[in-house]
């Protein structure tokens, strides 16, 4: 005889994506019309039935923030009370309160099991800790060690970790002693944030506790500490594990031993790898692998081949990863040489070897000046059946370069663009700059010719390439011929001039800089602010001050800022040509607009605080903290002071204070030029 439909039993109709699944009344139930939102009060609040209701339903405006409450795809997992539960938590408006309560008491009985499946779905910490302790007052009910997981479980998913930890106090107050399960729990759930030092309390914790961790939770605890960092703490917990006679695991050792090798700890290593083999067993190829992998991240390579050495000794067969680690480590190092020994020992052995060992090689005997061996490599590549790649290229291309052998850099060019490699400026600056440096300019013409049918970005490439030449002085006036050389072909651009505006300003050669600028203007190209900036900066060194504050207003009109060193230069012209007005209020503007504007800027504004209040004193104290910080008096400063009305400054002291600051801003100062500057100062000023 079947037994009675009711909603545990009966067929769900089937649908596109479930084609027939057991259960009954629940799996076909719709959404509900919205109640009347203002209910007639005269009538009866309908009575309770579970049979009839409908964890779908939810008014809209009812509905709190889906942060706070558990998903519907997660409530639809639980059993039809749990989702009862969860629905009025999710009805409620307020949270906790009266309302909850009611819709609670509506049941007969809350277990543990289903508060421990509402907690592990709940994502509202306020909630989920309240239903707890209601469930917990519930006549002749305890909580199981399930719930206060459960419990532990949402609140460290919520951020709240510390109040997590105080669960087994929790535990223990409610008669329920920890075990060492919950404490593990909280152990990985700290180890997994990475909160080293949180799990050193909960184990501090769990001492006081009288547990003893089992040895696969010590090394738990270990090695989250080795991991943040905390190598001493994790050494002090090896402590107690020998205390509690406990017996190694080989992962114990090999935690601590990665520990000692990333703090430089070497000897201490070793004589644990001593203890390793004497009390359990030699290390195995993957032990030492991982301590090769942490010596290569520090970069001691003498480590690493002692290491080496010591596997060795041990007869351990290293396999691929072994030596393609110790091989990158020492090329990278720029012990190519011993590199490539290890790479011959590996194709002696009929070990695969890696493409990746191929371009660590090759880089490495580039950057010692060996191209030729770097080229064997290549065709020892291409005969063992691999495919070089881009930066493997790019590397033999640069060293050929360096020896001057651009012919065969461009044959090696032209092979990459055959094999649909798609080169990009790397591959192609190393041969612009030694076509330069050679003076082949059509050759040089010709290479950016095909950079255009291969379709580069040549103009940003060649401001690239412009950038590269002119990051050493002795290539900038090289660079200015070649920028005369393709200028005339549609390779001028204003971010190229101010690329070399910027250089030839920098090694003191104004008048050329200021021949560009002239060019431009000439040219009727659209000037930015980055051209303006440097063409203050090269009109105030050459005392042309009117110039200079045109150039500024062009960039006010633009609606841009001047950049700092432009502020700093245009300022110091106004103070040598006796605008010192203009000079103060270029400084606030250039404070008002630059996130961190120039220290004497910032002094100069204090300056001019401390002398209106006629203090001499507090204006000495200004001076002696610049100098202290590396700032000495410049020509803004002396003039902060110069302007104010009130510092009775005159004539002869003006004039000796002048000359005292010109000497500090030379470069000529000195302990008794500080003690005669500051008794001329206070003369001033007093």
């Amino acid at each position: 005889m079947p037994p009675k439909p009711y909603f545990f039993y009966g067929h769900r109709k089937p649908s596109q994506n479930r084609p027939t699944v057991y259960g009954g009344f629940f799996s076909n139930r719709y959404s509900l019309k919205d109640p009347d939102p203002k209910p007639h009060s005269n009538q009866p609040e309908p009575i309770f039935d579970l049979q009839k209701w409908d964890p779908h339903y939810l008014p809209s405006q009812n509905r709190p923030p889906r942060s706070q409450t558990a998903s519907l795809s997660q409530s639809q997992r639980l059993s039809p009370i749990a989702r009862f539960i969860v629905d009025s938590f999710r009805k409620s408006q307020s949270g906790w309160g009266p309302e909850v309560v009611t819709q609670l008491n509506k049941l007969r009985r809350v277990t543990p099991d289903l508060v421990a499946e509402v907690l592990k779905v709940e994502n509202n910490p306020v909630l989920a800790s309240r239903f707890f302790h209601w469930a917990g007052k519930q006549k002749g009910y305890r909580h199981t060690f399930a719930s206060y997981n459960a419990l532990t479980y949402c609140l460290n998913r919520n951020k709240l970790f510390r109040a997590a930890d105080q669960v087994p106090e929790l535990m223990d107050s409610q008669g329920k002693p920890p075990t060492e399960k919950q404490f593990e729990i909280l152990i990985r759930m700290h180890a997994d944030c990475g909160r080293g030092l949180r799990v050193n309390y909960v184990y501090r914790k769990m001492k006081k506790f009288g547990l003893v961790p089992s040895v696969f939770l010590y090394n738990r605890i270990m090695d989250a500490l080795v991991k943040t960092n905390h190598l001493d703490l994790a050494l002090s917990v090896y402590d107690d594990f020998k205390a509690h006679e406990l017996v190694e695991e080989s992962i114990t050792y090999m935690i601590l031993i990665k520990g000692l090798c990333k703090e430089g700890r070497f000897e201490e290593m070793f004589e644990l790898l001593g203890k390793m083999r004497d009390n359990l067993c030699k290390p195995d190829v993957f032990a030492y692998t991982a301590m090769l992998k942490v010596l290569v991240s520090e970069g001691n390579l003498e480590a690493c081949c002692r290491v080496w050495e010591e596997m060795r000794k041990d007869m351990v067969e290293p396999d691929v990863m072994a030596y393609v680690t110790l091989v990158m480590g020492l090329c990278k190092g720029g012990e190519v040489e011993r590199g490539y020994e290890l790479f011959r020992e590996m194709k002696e052995k009929g070990i695969l070897i890696d493409r990746a060992i191929y371009g660590v090689l090759v880089d490495g005997f580039v950057g010692k000046g060996k191209v030729g061996k770097a080229c064997d490599l290549l065709k020892d590549l291409m005969d063992s059946g691999y495919r070089a790649d881009l930066g493997i290229y790019n590397s033999i291309i640069g060293g050929l370069c360096n020896v001057k052998h651009v012919y065969k850099a461009y044959k090696l060019f032209e092979v990459t663009v055959q094999d649909g490699l798609e080169p990009n400026f790397a591959t192609v600056n190393p041969m612009l700059v030694c076509y330069a440096e050679m003076g082949r300019m059509d050759d040089f013409c010709k290479l950016l010719e095909r950079m255009k049918k291969l379709k580069f970005s040549v103009v940003d490439d060649l401001e690239k390439f412009f950038e590269f030449l002119v990051g050493k002085e002795e290539r900038i006036m090289m660079a200015l011929e070649v920028f005369e050389e393709i200028k005339g072909k549609g390779f001028s651009t204003v971010a190229i001039y101010n690329i070399l505006m910027g250089a030839l300003h920098k090694i003191g050669d104004v008048q050329k800089a200021l021949s560009l600028y002239v060019e431009m203007k000439d040219l009727n190209l659209d000037l930015d602010s980055s051209t303006y900036s440097i063409a203050i900066q090269c009109f105030a060194e050459n005392e042309d001050i009117q110039e200079a504050c045109a150039c500024h207003n062009k960039i006010i009109e633009m609606s841009h800022v001047p950049s700092v060193p432009a502020y700093c230069s245009l300022a110091k012209g106004l103070c040598k040509i006796g605008e010192i007005d203009a000079a103060m209020m270029l400084v606030r503007d250039c404070l008002g607009n630059v996130a961190s504007g120039p220290i004497k800027f910032k002094y100069t504004l204090t300056i001019l605080h401390v002398c209106r209040s006629g203090d001499a004193e507090k204006v000495i104290e200004v001076l002696n903290e610049m100098m202290q910080e590396g700032c000495c008096p410049d020509e803004v400063i002396c003039s902060a002071i110069i302007s104010e009305e009130d510092s009775r400054l005159g004539a002869i002291g003006i004039e000796v204070f002048w000359s005292g600051i010109q000497v500090e801003s030379k470069g000529l100062y000195a302990d008794s030029t500080l003690k005669l500057y500051r008794v001329e100062l206070r003369c001033m000023l007093c």
